[in-house]
């Protein structure tokens, strides 16, 4: 490795008897005091990787030249190598496959498999397969785990094995919690020490799921990204991004007695999302943020993904240190984090304004003007104030079908439905309340909110309120600590007495895992047409994502959750109609049982404490008794079965040789298929349920498999045979070679109408490679390691596009399948291409990155187009077939 031109910017820091080196980014010029603080943990990832090869001494200039690069046009791509790498289950799997089968293809090469390991920390916590299947009793919680063990056995005990056989890599068992919320109370490092040598740096993590943004509240960068990112960081190499913009969001004022950090995130949410901050950073600054705990600012930066920032940034204060006090790090790891960013000038003073740093554009939020609110019916930032709520809905029943709409007019408004449910009569109507979830990192690692329920709780027993028990309830903490502060602080028994049982630890409802409701309130839904609702203390509410049968989902306060299931309806004014009346007859407002915030903060200050912490998480790596009873197999190499549907060898290795494939053209290749602009990794990455009559269905028919037991994609993301299948299967995709919308394309030979997998077997069979055409915007949307894996597997050697999301065009090259752009100003139509034609591809055996190169046709049509291997490092990728077998090589040679 080539020595790093900055070492010569090393100093020492003593902390007690220990000395630690640092890199001093003041020393590199004036520009650094002026740098958002998120630019700073960039610019230090640069300066401490540069090798002049993944990261130059150009990449350090240019972003320590932030303010004047990051309004250029077109934007400066950077490097970035974070510290660590965080996983939930349904992503993590395939890259714990891939890292299994990476093993036998270095032990197949000679080489020692114990050497592929991830090189930097990777986490991944189990937390998206556990359901509400039971809710509303005391053991809901027991079976709802052994179901979700039932269901998942495969792939808990691969992942099992995982934990036992890779270095540097934390699997934390099932029942533990949620990603994110484990992140922030355990897994952070804030600062990091290196292995090597006492190097200290910044805690940065990329990870699978968009919501890794959420441990920004604790003052470390990150966000969500791709398997392939993800993989790529774990192997050693860094990540390109755009040097980002930031927009500096200053908050001042302090919040009213009865406003929650849930109405704050919904608030900012629809404000940033009106501005528009995609690709953004957003850094938080100003007074206010001083008077936010770090749970407060968690929940700010959890929501990033719905306001479409790439992060919302809380620089680590005094606040943040005491946060990690009271979790129970070390006070050594505290003092030593402090010391660290004082000498490096991160440690931020929020309410000193004097000095701040330059910002791309600054807005400003009065916290006083923050009122109690919703999200909703259809998208988070739907913002609807409480006090609004009734006229909001009544007038979302009218509109037109939209986000803001459900077309329901005249007399249809006033359908009622009647039912039975155990032994009795219930009505229902637009507007009923049938889901209420307490859920989600988002306000589950937030004890002011998750107590403040309990509280209000507390007061609605008192008072004899009472929820309807048609209305599937539930509580699906974040982590054991929130069950421990609720039963410490006397307020669980009022939570089940109003239906609010701990129903497991995982995502749950937020993710769509809100289980069955009863047959005869689907019926009565369904037959009249009603627009019953889901309320729940989670980030997103698209229709359909909570439950098929609420149309309408309101994002909510833990307390609101609970307010709206005791009305049972979001048809109300908290103002005029009462909740309910107590025995005497009296009425009870809503008003009546809401805490304070000061009420809330002091029964947090007393039973929120580090020994929670400490107890929960020393034993979180045990797992509950259905975990430690698993039966993993044992050994450095996974014994692959080939009767399992969730786990599966990938073939990307087959045939590979120790020496580099030679480069060769692409001759007589197949379109596969004809797209136009906007295909997103939604239309091309497998998602959602398998489709009965799918390729997919098909081979898991075929393994016995009845549809009940198909589940979904994301459950077998792990075997590449049903992913496959599974690509390109969306039934909104539009294929130019088709008259109608659906997975479908033409086997050309015989323009046979077949799906695309079986088009892409037939191919196969006669050794013709495949090529997709493309306009604008291929492959935008989130990152899916399955957008690129999927096509390769099918055969696809190449895509022409008119331009590329920039994250997909990396994810392509790691696969090995070369990207390859339109010249300015041509496209498929400007060039008469029907997309049946026959191509040839000509790969110059000297590549380089960005050069032009020539495509013939059997009509005699011949164009050239830009080879989008944008750096040495991609070229290096694709010579040698994708980023995984390049690391192969690089440890059998």
């Amino acid at each position: 490795m080539a020595a790093n031109p900055f070492d010569k910017h090393l100093k020492t820091l003593t902390i007690g008897s220990k000395e630690y080196q640092y890199y001093d980014l003041s020393a590199l010029g004036n520009q650094y005091a002026r740098l958002p603080y998120s630019i700073r943990v960039l610019l230090e990832s640069a300066v401490r990787n540069c090798d002049n090869f993944q990261v130059k001494e150009q990449d350090v200039q240019n972003i320590l030249n932030w303010e004047n690069n990051q309004s250029l046009e077109g934007g400066i791509e950077v490097p970035f190598k974070p510290a660590r790498v965080i996983l939930q289950d349904f992503t993590g799997v395939p890259a714990v496959v891939d890292f299994a089968a990476m093993r036998d293809a270095v032990k197949e090469l000679g080489g020692d498999p114990e050497k592929i390991n991830p090189s930097c920390p990777a986490d991944l916590v189990i937390d998206h397969s556990v359901q509400v299947d039971f809710a509303r009793s005391p053991n809901a919680l027991k079976k709802n785990e052994e179901l979700e063990f039932e269901r998942n056995q495969e792939r808990f005990t691969f992942l099992k094995w995982g934990a036992k056989a890779f270095n540097n890599m934390l699997i934390v068992p099932p029942g533990s919690g949620i990603v994110h919320q484990v992140n922030l109370e355990y897994l952070a490092r804030v600062v990091f020490t290196g292995t090597d040598k006492p190097i200290l740096y910044p805690d940065t993590v990329v990870g699978t799921d968009s919501h890794t943004t959420m441990i920004n509240g604790l003052g470390v960068l990150g966000w969500g990204v791709g398997g392939i990112e993800a993989e790529a960081v774990m192997l050693g190499q860094s990540i390109s991004m755009l040097l980002p913009k930031v927009v500096g969001y200053r908050l001042y004022g302090s919040l009213g007695p009865y406003v929650t950090s849930t109405d704050l995130v919904l608030t900012i949410t629809k404000h940033l999302r009106q501005l528009g901050v995609v690709g953004k950073f957003v850094e938080f600054y100003g007074p206010g943020v001083a008077a936010l705990s770090i749970a407060d600012r968690a929940t700010i930066a959890n929501m990033c993904p719905e306001y479409g920032a790439t992060v919302g940034f809380f620089p680590v204060d005094e606040h943040s240190l005491n946060y990690l006090r009271q979790t129970s790090r070390p006070e050594e790891q505290i003092e030593l984090i402090r010391a660290y960013l004082k000498a490096t000038d991160q440690l931020r003073n929020y309410t000193n304004e004097e000095n701040e740093p330059i910002f791309s554009h600054t807005v400003n939020l009065d916290l006083s003007t923050v009122v109690s609110s919703v999200s909703g019916p259809k998208r988070p930032n739907d913002r609807v104030s409480v006090s609004e709520m009734k006229t909001d809905f009544q007038a979302c029943l009218s509109n037109k079908i939209g986000f803001k709409g459900f077309g329901i007019l005249g007399d249809r408004m006033k359908t009622e439905a009647k039912f039975m449910f155990n032994s009795q009569q219930y009505t229902i109507r637009h507007g009923s309340v049938i889901i209420a979830a307490i859920t989600s990192c988002t306000n589950t690692s937030n004890p002011s909110v998750m107590l403040g329920a309990g509280l209000l709780a507390k007061n609605a027993v008192a008072a004899g309120l009472t929820v309807a028990p048609y209305i599937k309830t539930s509580l699906s903490p974040g982590s054991g600590v929130v069950t421990y502060y609720l039963q410490e602080s006397n307020v669980i028994d009022a939570l089940t007495q109003l239906g609010f049982d701990i129903v497991g630890y995982g995502c749950m409802t937020c993710i769509g895992n809100s289980g069955g409701i009863d047959e005869n309130i689907v019926n009565a839904i369904e037959q009249n047409d009603l627009v019953c609702c889901g309320v729940l203390s989670g980030n997103r509410n698209f229709e359909g994502r909570i439950h098929p049968n609420t149309r309408a989902n309101y994002l909510a306060s833990p307390l609101l959750v609970i307010a709206y299931a005791i009305a049972g309806t979001v048809d109300i004014d908290f103002e005029i109609d009462p909740l309910g009346k107590r025995p005497d007859g009296t009425p009870v407002f809503l008003r009546d049982i809401w805490p304070t915030r000061q009420e809330i903060h002091t029964v947090e200050q007393k039973f929120v404490i580090p020994a929670m912490f400490q107890q929960v998480y020393s034993r979180i790596q045990l797992g509950s008794s259905s975990w430690q009873a698993l039966n993993a197999p044992s050994g450095i190499l996974y014994p692959w079965s080939d009767a399992s549907t969730y786990i599966k060898k990938p073939p990307f290795f087959d045939g590979m040789t120790k020496a580099l494939p030679s480069s060769v053209a692409i001759s007589g290749a197949r379109v596969l298929l004809f797209l136009g602009d906007s295909v997103t990794t939604d239309h091309i990455s497998p998602a959602g349920s398998i489709g009965r009559s799918s390729p997919a269905a098909r081979y898991l028919a075929q393994r016995n498999l009845t549809p009940r037991e198909f589940n979904s994609y994301g459950s077998r993301r792990g075997n590449d045979a049903v992913m496959a299948r599974g690509t390109f299967a969306n039934i909104r995709l539009v294929n130019k070679f088709m008259s109608k919308a659906g997975p479908k394309t033409l086997y050309l030979p015989t323009n046979e109408e077949m799906d695309v997998f079986d088009c892409a077997e037939r191919y196969k069979s006669s050794r013709t490679p495949l090529i997709i055409i493309a306009g604008k915007d291929y492959g935008s949307g989130s990152s899916r390691d399955w957008a690129a894996k999927g096509p390769y597997l099918l055969g696809v050697r190449a895509v022409i596009a008119e331009s590329f999301e920039r994250i997909h065009r990396s994810n392509l090259v790691g696969m090995g399948i070369i990207p390859l752009q339109f010249l300015a100003d041509e496209t498929a139509e400007t060039l008469g291409l029907t997309g049946k034609e026959v191509y040839n591809i000509e790969i110059p055996a000297e590549l380089k990155p960005g050069q032009n190169i020539k495509i013939s046709t059997n009509t005699g049509k011949t164009f050239d187009v830009l080879l989008r291997f944008d750096t040495e490092v991609d070229l290096l990728f694709y010579k040698h077939g994708g980023i995984l077998n390049y690391m192969i090589r690089k440890i059998v040679a």
